[in-house]
């Protein structure tokens, strides 16, 4: 399990428009969104990965760059991306599922075609939405184990106008005995 305050796992994908995405090379100047997808037979994905899109300025203004990430080939990822329809988000492919599991998320076996018609993988991970702070340590963490109730972009937003107006600590940080 992650903890907040604390640095997270490696993480290195190739992406469709920008080469390879390393999250330790981050420039963000608050933090990164690391956005994990289920893949391109998700039809929730890509409805939430348009709100995603058209949310990026307002994050971009706040501090925060944004990436989705799938275990997708980079075929998949493509068609993704142009169902998707935002130039501007990256798209992060090929995510082995290893490094899916190091960072938590819940693996998935597939199960045939989806109700759009589109075969699920052998394996998959399920979605997951992280917020890291530029120094690599966890701020924010959600994480599903079906692709239903997930974050809100919009309300994440008003969030971080609170989170950096008072300096608010990332929660959950404790490890000891209860």
């Amino acid at each position: 399990m992650l903890t907040p305050r604390q640095k997270v796992p490696a993480l290195t994908v190739e992406t469709l428009s920008s080469g390879t995405f390393d999250l330790t090379a981050s420039t963000a100047e608050f933090a990164t969104l690391v956005v994990f997808y289920r893949g391109l037979h998700c039809p929730i994905c890509a409805t939430y990965l348009k709100e995603l899109g058209r949310l990026l300025p307002q994050l971009k203004e706040r501090g925060v760059e944004a990436i989705a990430i799938s275990s997708d080939t980079e075929d998949r990822a493509q068609q993704m991306a142009e169902k998707v329809g935002h130039e501007d988000l990256r798209f992060g492919y090929d995510l082995p599922l290893n490094v899916a599991k190091d960072w938590g998320l819940y693996i998935s076996t597939g199960r045939g075609k989806t109700s759009i018609g589109i075969e699920e993988p052998e394996l998959f991970s399920e979605p997951g939405v992280f917020l890291i702070k530029s120094d690599g340590s966890l701020y924010f963490a959600s994480v599903q184990t079906m692709p239903f109730v997930r974050p809100h972009f919009q309300e994440m937003l008003g969030a971080l106008d609170f989170v950096k107006k008072n300096d608010y600590p990332a929660r959950g940080e404790y490890t000891g005995a209860v």
